[in-house]
């Protein structure tokens, strides 16, 4: 049958399909790895106050695991299915291969995240109902539940940029798929990212307490200061080991920003250890406006920027390195019975066989030639790019200026001939090429 497993179109204008996942998943991940965090700070303090007899610091672990009730697991609870549906109608056969080949992975994650659930209420409602060895205790097993969720959505996120191993195609394995090179490179870096947020959100509440116990907010807030700048190392020595273990493809994403991503690290980083050298050394600097604000630095250009350079720098797959962004399959994968599309698509057409393609723009002619080269556009394109002139993000517009039909279609011959690593290797009829060209040169960007 001349078909393929194509979902219907999903197409977001001015922005492209797959930014709306990615707003989405930068909100959900400052509340969810602030949690992971934060877990692992609650284990310390508890340490800390157990052993040093320290009562004082259970009102501030009790005022910092209700922020964290609220912030990360109400909003992560939240944003969580919202990734799902945006995901899901932005990359449907994307979210399909994680679930095929993790199901079994999912299922364990979600076991560790409702004791999470569970353990962060008990932490919390229960802390001065429980003898301070029970609730020490109960910190380490929460930390460490917190820490496995962590760890086994970092061996399917770590799948999205490439398999773990080669022998993946062949067996089909998902521990050949979830254990590879930049797994735990990975893994370490959003670690040490975590460490250092906790500390963060953690001035936040420390600088808040200062009316009560001005004392005990000053240490405390020293002591953030530190977390926070022991995260920072170990996400910059990490961030160097994950970028030595990424694909080609990758590389040449980062290559054409790359002077402007260091720039802008050092300058973060350098802007945050000020930040937490005045925590440590004049912490009664730090009050909650200026705490609060930092937060939203972290979010604008540490998460969002980061995750927007992951995001780009698995392109043009979405998962494994056979499925493209645009959804269609690259590549054999006889471990799990798959086969490329790419040599259907190149002899009937992509019009052709997408089953979603309504029937009168089926065959081409020259009345339907600009809708259907649109059609083509959106299903070729926008998951990457937005196409409008007004676009927002990968804006074809910047790569198409003042190009005439014929300018436009040696471009999108070269694609096919896959002369560009980071865009799809997607050969197409002649006649699919010039209904495509001809809609991009009509747009006059």
């Amino acid at each position: 049958m001349d078909i393929i497993g194509q979902f219907p179109l999903f197409y977001f204008p001015e922005f492209g399909s797959a930014w709306m996942m990615g707003v989405t998943g930068t909100i959900h991940i400052l509340a969810s790895h602030t949690s992971v965090g934060a877990a692992m700070l609650f284990a310390f303090l508890a340490h800390k106050a157990y052993t040093e007899n320290r009562n004082d610091y259970y009102p501030y672990m009790k005022k910092y695991g209700m922020f964290l009730l609220i912030f990360s697991y109400v909003i992560g609870s939240i944003t969580g299915p919202g990734i799902w549906y945006t995901a899901t109608a932005a990359s449907p056969r994307g979210i399909s291969a994680l679930i095929h080949n993790f199901v079994w992975v999912w299922a364990t994650e979600w076991v560790f995240f409702v004791y999470e659930v569970i353990g962060v209420f008990v932490l919390v409602y229960f802390m001065n109902k429980i003898d301070k060895k029970t609730h020490l205790q109960l910190t380490y097993t929460f930390a460490i539940a917190s820490v496995g969720t962590l760890a086994l959505i970092i061996g399917i996120i770590s799948f999205m940029m490439w398999p773990g191993t080669q022998a993946y195609y062949t067996t089909g394995s998902a521990s050949d798929a979830f254990f590879g090179i930049n797994t735990f490179p990975h893994m370490f870096l959003r670690i040490g990212f975590m460490i250092m947020l906790s500390g963060v959100i953690g001035l936040v509440i420390s600088s808040a307490m200062r009316k009560e116990n001005e004392a005990l907010s000053n240490e405390l807030s020293r002591k953030m200061g530190y977390v926070s700048i022991l995260g920072g190392f170990i996400t910059l020595f990490f961030f160097i080991w994950y970028m030595g273990t990424l694909p080609d493809n990758a590389h040449a994403v980062f290559a054409f920003s790359k002077d402007e991503i260091i720039q802008n690290r050092i300058i973060l980083t350098l802007l945050f250890m000020v930040y937490f050298a005045v925590a440590i050394i004049k912490p009664k600097f730090i009050n909650p406006v200026l705490a609060s604000a930092m937060i939203g630095v972290i979010l604008i250009s540490g998460l969002w920027s980061g995750e927007k350079l992951r995001e780009s720098m698995r392109k043009p797959y979405v998962a494994g390195q056979y499925i493209y962004s645009n959804q269609i399959i690259s590549r054999d994968v006889p471990g799990k019975h798959i086969k490329s599309e790419l040599p259907i698509i190149a002899e009937k057409g992509l019009l052709h066989v997408n089953p979603f393609v309504p029937q009168r723009l089926k065959t081409l002619t020259d009345e339907n030639r600009l809708e259907a080269g649109e059609l083509l556009a959106k299903m070729a394109c926008s998951n990457c790019h937005s196409l409008e002139k007004t676009g927002v993000f990968r804006p074809l517009k910047d790569r198409l200026v003042g190009m005439d039909k014929e300018g436009v279609k040696a471009i999108l011959y070269a694609i096919g001939e896959g002369s560009f690593s980071y865009m799809p290797t997607l050969k197409l009829p002649e006649n699919e090429y010039d209904a495509m060209a001809e809609y991009f040169a009509s747009l006059k960007y």
